[in-house]
């Protein structure tokens, strides 16, 4: 048996999402910037992609930019946004400490041009407010960016009230939607949302492509040089086939949200009521304000990669964290901003749940992990020394 439960790195792509793409892969090939009729049918799948995706995110057709993924899409809003205020003489930021890393990278970037950033703290059930984002709005603030949900522990942040706040103090507001879109309701206009980002691999769309919403009025800076492509916004050749297989997976995700959160959340909670049976283990984030598809535990006295490979060994497919960052030896920056010390966050697994996982693998995930748990702490000296008294319980 395999499992996977690592949908928040990338998703398997739909069936919808690859018979979308074909067409434009072996038929209407044409670049969408030719002026002959092989060049001008796949220009009205542009169009008709772009505002298949704008309809389902609020806003006007023009708004949505075509980006390589959310990362990119990141870039150029902050980018754009710290533009646009330094010229005004505004050159503070306002973020959160558990930003994903295309986010704090490029604040970091600017901050050696002279910007000021400010990174709000994270409270333990990994959510921050409003109040906070308006108390660290200043005069020369010229861009809120704050997540949507954690890509790490799943919390849902609030965005419309932050989106209120930023709209009565005239401040930009970007929010990075990556595991949000697809997943959760949007409406950019309602929720007072100036730039969202999101990336179609993890809604059961192809890799490599994005797309960037900015509210009309708000100048883009763009990355990239060369044609005038996506209105001078982002040069060379549109992706056509990647374009038509996110629109068709977003149609198909935001079609089934609310089918799919009831029973993602139900199973979401059997694994969450599974995992906490296991001694000195502890949820991160929120309980309710949460993903319906996210799982994230700290167990106390192992290491999270000897969990993640014999996770493997018995079929599963988890992950102890964010994708991008699963390489490295340092603990999550996500955990450590809610609280978790260090000892205790190198032990985190995240299971991220999809439409496909059946009650049976949440079944079988709870027993596996639960063997793994108790085998990995039968052979670690740390444990020894937590049992025995010699150091202190955390997770009590």
């Amino acid at each position: 048996m395999r499992i996977y439960a690592d949908n928040a790195a990338t998703t398997k792509m739909s069936e919808a999402a690859i018979q979308a793409m074909i067409p434009y892969m072996n038929e209407i090939y044409g670049n969408p910037s030719s002026l002959h009729s092989e060049g001008q049918r796949a220009k009205e799948a542009l169009t008709d992609a772009r505002g298949r995706i704008a309809g389902l995110l609020g806003c006007e057709p023009g708004e949505i930019t075509f980006t390589s993924g959310g990362s990119e899409a990141d870039n150029q809003a902050i980018l754009s946004a710290a533009g646009l205020g330094g010229r005004k003489g505004k050159k503070h930021i306002v973020s959160t400490a558990f930003e994903h890393h295309a986010v704090l990278h490029t604040l970091e970037k600017l901050e050696k041009q002279g910007f000021e950033v400010t990174l709000l703290d994270v409270h333990e059930n990994g959510l921050i407010t409003a109040g906070q984002v308006r108390e660290a709005i200043r005069e020369d603030t010229c861009l809120v960016t704050v997540m949507y949900a954690n890509n790490e522990i799943g919390t849902i942040q609030p965005i419309s009230e932050i989106g209120a706040v930023c709209r009565e103090k005239g401040v930009i507001f970007h929010t990075d939607a990556v595991q949000a879109a697809g997943h959760l309701h949007i409406d950019v206009r309602e929720q007072n949302i100036d730039m969202l980002s999101l990336s179609a691999h993890k809604f059961h769309g192809p890799k490599g492509v994005g797309a960037l919403y900015v509210r009309k009025g708000i100048p883009l800076t763009a990355l990239i040089e060369g044609g005038a492509q996506e209105r001078g916004r982002r040069a060379g050749t549109e992706n056509i086939p990647a374009i038509m297989g996110m629109a068709a997976a977003l149609e198909e995700a935001c079609a089934g949200i609310d089918e799919n959160a009831v029973r993602l959340t139900a199973l979401r909670d059997k694994l969450i009521a599974g995992l906490s049976q296991i001694p000195h283990s502890a949820l991160n984030g929120d309980y309710e304000r949460r993903l319906p598809s996210n799982v994230s535990f700290c167990f106390e006295g192992i290491e999270g990669e000897s969990l993640l490979l014999l996770l493997d060994d018995k079929g599963i497919c988890a992950s102890s964290g964010s994708a991008c960052t699963s390489g490295s030896l340092d603990p999550s920056h996500v955990l450590l901003s809610i609280g978790r010390v260090h000892d205790v966050a190198h032990g985190s697994l995240r299971l991220s749940l999809s439409e496909e996982n059946t009650g049976e693998e949440i079944e079988y995930m709870i027993e596996s992990v639960k063997e793994v748990v108790e085998y990995l702490r039968s052979i670690s000296p740390i444990w020894r020394d937590l049992v025995s008294g010699k150091k202190e319980f955390i997770l009590k």
